[in-house]
């Protein structure tokens, strides 16, 4: 590269032979850490004015001039036959990518989805479990593998874990995922981290009881503010939720289950960031009475709870399949095996379920048929499977026991939903009966994506 020069704010840019003429305030919004960045620096600090003089960067102009206008005026505009792949290799090369992330879809509005992509694997089996990372990319749990996405959907590499089933898995940032797994006798097992790029094991998780290191089962998990958690099962009854510290990922604590909290057999966690308690769920079929809580591991106690066999209803609305929190509207979210929504209050203990839906199937063989339902919260949005489509609803009314249901989206191919997940203002929808989930954003309004 040949020096830049620049007359009062102007610079020239000769890209791949193509001259380009913008200013340092453009430049400069690509922000500290930029290539692009560092060549304002190198202006300033030489002090250079001669405006005929050019710098010359040998890149393709054609990925240059989109950016740039991207830099202008916050919109991303790609041309039909320009390739993003491309594109994003440029954006990268710039150090702009995060740039193009945010023009690429606005803020997630279950109400404006639309498919952005289907993505097929390479997986043998089905999907069992799809989780969404803080940047819009994903993973997908195939039996003893776990196949990572970034947010441009390039595949990263696999997780292969020798034959040790993975019961969960979730994204500590966009750099590291923990995966939770069962035990085995030649002491592997339990959560480990592993860096996202190269899918090499960075560190296991080890759990303590009575100063001896303990081999146990990692069902699901959950990262909080600075802590990760984990519901465990160890062979001498070490049984409940451990918590490590995220810097230093050494063991912080172990709340240990009591008779009426069984909590290390729970099969879903939950970080509720503004009361700074965990939601644990324990239910069917890893139970056959459910136990819902609220964990307060400064207080090192369940704080609130709700169990089936405490709470009146019908024996046909008691099986509660899966459970989300609304911390928002102080609810929790729980559907049954025939796909009924219901609520149960948040400020107090053993609150009945308001069911918003009362629908019960003449025959066995219509509920066999069907994939069960699972829920993820946005905000005040809840999202919900229904067999092969996904139902969008309003912010729950608990007083009045419903939720306005705004919006179902559906796409024909992948057959039923096995799992939902909500992340990076992305929706992912992964389908059972064939390796391929959809990715789901909200179009920005002012985006011009499909074209000039």
């Amino acid at each position: 590269m040949s020096k830049m020069k620049m007359c009062h704010d102007k610079v020239r840019l000769n890209v791949g032979g193509k001259l380009f003429v913008t200013s340092i305030t453009t430049l400069g919004n690509a922000g500290r850490g930029s290539m692009l960045s560092a060549m304002i620096d190198d202006i300033w600090q030489t002090q250079l004015r001669v405006c005929s003089e050019e710098f010359f960067i040998d890149r393709n102009p054609s990925y240059f001039s989109v950016l740039l206008d991207l830099l202008r005026t916050g919109e991303l505009h790609i041309p039909p036959a320009m390739s993003e792949k491309a594109l994003y290799r440029e954006a990268q090369y710039y150090g702009i990518l995060e740039h193009v992330r945010a023009a690429k879809w606005g803020s997630l509005d279950g109400n404006r989805l639309e498919c952005a992509t289907s993505i097929s694997g390479w997986a043998t089996g089905d999907g069992t479990a799809i989780r969404a990372s803080q940047d819009g990319g994903c993973c997908v749990v195939h039996g003893s593998m776990v196949h990572i996405y970034d947010w441009t959907m390039e595949e990263q590499s696999p997780v292969t874990l020798d034959y040790v089933n993975v019961n969960d898995a979730g994204f500590l940032n966009p750099q590291r995922l923990a995966i939770c797994t069962c035990e085995r006798g030649d002491k592997a097992g339990g959560m480990a981290l592993f860096n996202v790029k190269t899918g090499k094991m960075e560190h296991r998780f080890r759990a303590h009881h009575n100063g001896q290191t303990k081999n146990f089962t990692a069902a699901a998990m959950a990262s909080g503010d600075c802590h990760l958690y984990a519901s465990c099962r160890g062979r001498s009854n070490e049984h409940g939720i451990a918590s490590w510290d995220q810097v230093t990922g050494q063991q912080a604590g172990f709340l240990y289950e009591a008779p009426s909290w069984p909590l290390g057999d729970a099969c879903k966690l939950q970080w509720l960031p503004r009361s700074k308690l965990l939601l644990v769920a324990t239910l069917y079929p890893h139970t056959e009475d459910a136990f819902i809580g609220l964990l307060d591991l400064r207080l090192k106690d369940v704080v609130w709870s709700w169990m089936e066999s405490e709470s009146p209803s019908s024996v046909d609305e008691n099986v509660v399949m899966d459970a989300v929190s609304m911390e928002e509207c102080s609810t929790v979210c729980v559907v049954n095996q025939y796909d009924n929504l219901g609520f149960i209050d948040m400020r107090s203990s053993n609150q009945i379920i308001r069911w918003r839906d009362q629908y019960q199937p003449r025959k066995v063989s219509q509920v066999e048929e069907r994939c069960l339902a699972k829920l993820a919260a946005w905000g005040s949005q809840l999202f919900c499977s229904k067999n092969d489509a996904v139902c969008v609803f309003c912010s729950p009314d608990w007083e009045a026991a419903r939720s306005v249901q705004t919006a179902q989206i559906r796409k024909m191919e992948g057959g039923a939903i096995s799992d939902i997940s909500v992340g990076g203002d992305r929706l992912f929808v992964l389908h059972n009966e064939e390796d391929v989930f959809d990715v789901w954003e909200t179009p920005c309004i002012s985006n011009g994506a499909d074209g000039y």
